[in-house]
């Protein structure tokens, strides 16, 4: 495992801004040096994204500003201690800013050889198209066990700097098991799913359960793929290619989908026009906690930061113009203990409410589409007492 130190400090310069590819495969074995590199330069700006656990050999105090465009799990405790500025941005926004006012000089990322000659990007393509795209040189760390899954073209050659390699393999993503709510929430989606029906499903237990209660093919079409994914197609339910942008899970998924060109830039993925023409578009979303009005809260609880924005809205807009989509969240009456149903919500509103069309809880479920205020906030008070 080597990483040019040297190599890569050239590539940084005072003041600039420096992206770092995020994901399972995140170039971790380069953060020692990047760091350092951050730390000689002076003034260097960090963008990250999606961060799933922490990091401890990035050193976030070498950067004079870090900002997550998609904080992760990893990123609480920073952000909790004003290390790292989480920005309110829909995952599908990332790419105008990255073109704009956060523009990159460096993106920083695991790289894995093509079959046809070149590179690409290995457990996720997420936004660092777009970086590449805004101009950014990429600082490429090979990671030759990585899976190969970007459906995009290789990396432009004249903007490739490669940095080093790493044995490191991809974090693994292992979800809680579902529980008891998680496996009947599920069974009520499952009832939900119209024939020929493409399916979007958020990560954790309660996506792991949506998936098992197929019963009828789907096309996966989501921003994180798990490993359920895996068993989906081993039961013959998965209908053609998956469309994702990162992969989210295990061994067993990077194997499967290692050759594989499924995972797209979020240009792609995110598209609302795209999601909502074709075949019905069903999202399937949680929440921390939700109001009277269906408002959604992805982002905090009191007290504590848990995570961001991403693709929640994106794709819950995306699913009620789809005719004979629909958009679900769905999560347990309880959370930690507290009721998920509450006055008012504990962090700003991450999705609005008008984009829910079923609210699904693991006693019920409430169809929200043609009722006014009024009626939502009946129809949702009475679900959580049913």
């Amino acid at each position: 495992m080597t990483v040019d130190a040297e190599g890569l400090a050239r590539l940084i310069g005072p003041g600039a801004r420096v992206a770092v590819g995020d994901g399972l495969g995140a170039p971790r074995s380069a953060y020692a040096a990047l760091s350092a590199a951050a730390r000689a330069a002076g003034g260097v700006r960090l963008i990250l994204g999606w961060v799933p656990v922490a990091e401890p050999d990035l050193d976030l105090t070498a950067f004079v500003d870090v900002r997550a465009v998609m904080s992760g799990w990893g990123l609480r405790r920073p952000i909790e201690a004003g290390l790292v500025r989480s920005l309110p941005v829909r995952l599908s926004a990332v790419p105008a800013l990255l073109a704009g006012p956060l523009r990159p000089d460096v993106l920083v990322a695991t790289v894995v050889p093509r079959a046809g000659g070149g590179y690409g990007f290995g457990t996720e393509v997420s936004w660092q198209c777009a970086a590449v795209d805004a101009g950014a040189v990429v600082a490429g760390v090979i990671a030759r066990g990585s899976p190969s899954a970007d459906a995009g073209p290789p990396l432009p050659f004249d903007r490739l700097v490669l940095v080093g390699e790493s044995a490191l393999p991809p974090r693994t993503l292992r979800a809680t098991p579902p529980g008891p709510e998680h496996r009947a929430i599920a069974e009520r989606v499952a009832g939900f799913l119209p024939e020929g029906a493409r399916l979007q499903i958020g990560p954790g237990a309660l996506g792991v359960a949506v998936l098992d209660a197929v019963r009828t093919p789907v096309r996966i079409d989501s921003g994180l793929l798990p490993d359920a994914v895996v068993d989906l197609d081993d039961r013959g339910l998965l209908t053609g290619a998956p469309v994702a942008t990162y992969l989210a899970g295990g061994s067993e998924l990077l194997d499967w989908a290692d050759g594989r060109p499924i995972l797209h830039r979020i240009e792609y993925t995110h598209d609302v026009g795209r999601l909502s023409s074709g075949a019905p578009f069903v999202a399937v979303n949680t929440a921390l906690e939700v109001d009277v009005q269906g408002q959604v809260n992805v982002e905090a609880l009191p007290g504590a930061a848990v995570g961001g924005i991403g693709g929640h809205p994106d794709y819950a807009v995306a699913a009620t113009r789809s005719v004979g989509g629909l958009s679900i969240v769905a999560l347990p009456r309880l959370y930690r203990g507290r009721p998920t149903l509450v006055s008012a919500l504990s962090a700003p509103v991450s999705t609005p409410g008008h984009d829910v069309d079923v609210l699904i809880t693991e006693d019920g479920a409430v169809d929200l589409r043609g009722l006014d205020r009024g009626e939502r906030a009946t129809a949702i008070k009475a679900l959580w007492e049913s």
